[in-house]
């Protein structure tokens, strides 16, 4: 009896995924890898003279079904991983890293890629041909096509190394998350916690076949513990269990993983000519050097430091009023200062939450994308799905031409990573007179249904989801030729504008009034309510942004500069979080060890740009706010210069092309309530 064809390697449109089996995947990855190297062969042979079209577009469309599989399968080994897809992943990554350099370090295809950069200014290129030239070619140079031999030989060794270590990485704090539970009994352990929070825990505790509560490191277990449980003793243990992910000197201990990335990063840059890894992730960024970022996260430093104290020693002295507090630590923050916001602003999540149905916010988003871009979104059951919690979209727009597919996936699993991200399962580029449209995904982990209650969001959760869209935006409006310049494949420093500029929108009456309806009795959101969220979302904003800025001093200190005598991971840390420190220091956590964004993720020398993109979107949403929030000339001159245009410019030309000038700091710092 013959095998069934594997579904990875049939052509599709929508990844098919109830076909899949766990041992199609490495057979569909080396035969799509063979595929694009025939491809890239077909290049280099090529006898005739090279040219962009037979090079440069050629070299972009190649790998194509290679793109898909892998597409399909991280994403897999993010959002629905098991065991068997994690070993997958090892043993695939090194090979795919191997191809990747054996593409960038062949020296046939680099000298037709040379030849056609070398004519360049003969070739009358449109903008966006030249940007992907210079892309090419830069994606050769800057990753060793120019090195020796011996040298080449070296940073293939790293790479590979480089791959596994970020897998083994994030595969550490995944399961020292899944590993944790604090099972509790009485009714005393969860007193403080709002009833929706309890019938989740209960509601854990009884799926694992255990009386009373299970607490977990998962977002929706975690946050509302710390922000309302009153048994202090309580909250420091689950935060000492947070704050030490991938610290505890067993087989999950990230502390070694750690320094070998820092490390081979280091060597990785100066092998490329590049004084650190910094040097050479900024070259091709928005801030350009690292002597920029610093400078930039120094001087809202000085701006957000002064309040970011006198705010501590506010919530310091509320702490000891009310309860008597000496020392306030990390495990008090979140607690007292929902006490505290409740105080000033008489606001707490569990008053939002009845308004903020998951349902009606979808539903919310859509509408301001509808308003705003004249985007259409209609669920569709007929599209395959990994997991049957995923909603899928076909997204219009005001003509009904077809736009995207877009799937949903808002509840945290055992085999789904924390935190919230956009991605994608197909890109959109243009081919043969054919605009090939894309399929998106945001994936997040918001509280669940329980028995008694649908899945009702924090108000921080709506945000969370409106940025995710935001992204969402970006790749289901690209509207670009190349592939490798579509959708949110833009600047480090720049994709984080339309997902932050999105979250605004969150904070506006007008549109509060598209979605916010409390999930029982329809009534809209009350206006005082609308009024405190404005009020309250300065609340702390110097500790926030000082909290945000640490993170990208720890990202720069890391890879700024020379880690290799470093060996010890948490007194280096401690050192990195001086000048932002506000609570006593903890020996027992280490953010380094579970900083998946900088060791696993993209954001390498570049957790900077959250801050950098919030300048952005506070210039942007003022311009908005100027003509009106869904004023459509804005929002059409913001979709066609910087939503659909991908990374075909240069992003402050974009930047400048929507808004008429480049953008000032001052808006961010006076949205964030910072301004002397």
């Amino acid at each position: 009896m013959s095998q069934p064809a594997n579904p990875l390697l049939q052509p599709f449109d929508q990844a098919p995924f109830s076909k899949i089996k766990n041992e199609h995947f490495k057979p569909a990855i080396l035969k799509s890898i063979e595929l694009a190297r025939m491809e890239i062969d077909t290049i280099i042979e090529n006898p005739e003279t090279p040219t962009f079209e037979n090079t440069i577009a050629a070299l972009d469309y190649s790998g194509h079904q290679l793109e898909r599989v892998t597409s399909v399968f991280f994403n897999l080994n993010s959002a629905e991983t098991n065991d068997e897809i994690q070993k997958i992943a090892q043993e695939v990554s090194p090979v795919l890293t191997e191809f990747q350099n054996d593409i960038t370090l062949n020296e046939k295809l680099f000298e037709r890629v040379k030849a056609v950069y070398n004519q360049k200014e003969k070739l009358s290129l449109t903008t966006e041909q030249e940007r992907l030239l210079d892309k090419r070619y830069k994606s050769f140079s800057r990753n060793g096509a120019n090195l020796p031999e011996d040298k080449k030989k070296r940073l293939r060794e790293i790479d590979t190394k480089l791959a596994q270590l970020k897998l083994k990485f994030g595969e550490n704090v995944l399961a020292e998350t899944n590993n944790y539970e604090l099972h509790l009994t009485s009714e005393e352990d969860v007193a403080g916690l709002p009833e929706s929070a309890k019938e989740a825990a209960a509601q854990l505790a009884k799926s694992k076949n255990k009386e009373g509560y299970t607490i977990t490191l998962q977002y929706p277990s975690y946050i509302p513990f710390m922000k309302y449980a009153k048994k202090r003793d309580l909250r420091k243990k689950l935060a000492l269990a947070f704050g030490s992910k991938g610290f505890h000197n067993n087989e999950l201990d990230n502390q070694e993983n750690v320094l070998k990335i820092a490390k081979l990063r280091f060597e990785r840059a100066n092998l490329l000519g590049y004084k650190t890894h910094a040097h050479y992730v900024l070259e091709e960024r928005m801030a350009e050097t690292p002597e920029k970022v610093l400078s930039f996260l120094n001087e809202l430093l000085e701006k957000a430091k002064p309040a970011a104290t006198k705010e501590f020693e506010k919530l310091a002295a509320f702490a000891k009023e009310i309860d008597g507090i000496e020392q306030l630590e990390k495990w008090d923050s979140a607690y007292y200062g929902e006490k505290l916001k409740q105080k000033l602003f008489n606001l707490d999540d569990e008053k939002l939450k009845p308004y903020f149905k998951l349902e009606n916010v979808i539903d919310g988003v859509f509408k301001v994308a509808e308003k705003l871009f004249g985007l259409q979104f209609k669920e569709v059951e007929t599209v395959d799905k990994y997991h049957q919690e995923v909603k899928t979209f076909k997204v219009t727009d005001e003509h009904q031409n077809f736009i995207a597919l877009f799937y949903a996936d808002f509840h945290p699993r055992k085999g789904k990573r924390g935190g919230a991200w956009m991605t994608s399962f197909k890109t959109q580029y243009r081919k043969n007179g054919q605009n090939i449209r894309p399929h998106i995904s945001n994936v997040c982990n918001f509280t669940p249904s329980t028995p008694s209650k649908p899945s009702l969001l924090t108000f921080n959760e709506v945000t969370t989801l409106f940025h995710e869209f935001g992204h969402g935006l970006h790749g289901m409006l690209a509207n670009t030729t190349y592939p490798s310049l579509s959708g949110t494949s833009v600047y480090w420093d720049f994709v984080e504008l339309p997902s932050q500029v999105l979250e605004n929108w969150c904070y506006e009456k007008e549109a509060l009034e598209l979605f916010a309806h409390h999930y029982e009795t329809g009534e809209l959101i009350p206006m005082e309510l609308v009024q405190k969220i404005k009020e309250s979302a300065t609340f702390q904003e110097g500790m926030q942004t000082l909290r945000q800025l640490s993170f990208g001093l720890l990202d720069m200190a890391w890879h700024g500069q020379d880690p290799t005598t470093i060996s010890d991971v948490k007194s280096f840390e401690v050192e990195a979080f001086k000048e932002t420190q506000l609570y006593p220091e903890t020996p027992e956590t280490c953010m380094s060890t579970a900083f998946a964004h900088i060791f696993q993720g993209g954001y390498a020398s570049g957790y900077y740009s959250y801050k950098w993109a919030e300048v952005l979107d506070a210039d942007a949403f003022a311009y908005f706010k100027e003509h009106g929030i869904f004023n459509k000339e804005i929002a059409d001159k913001f979709k066609d210069n910087v939503l659909s245009k991908g990374g075909t410019q240069n992003p402050m030309e974009l930047y400048k092309k929507f808004r008429g000038q480049e953008p000032k700091i001052e808006a961010l710092l006076e949205r964030a309530g910072l301004l002397n």
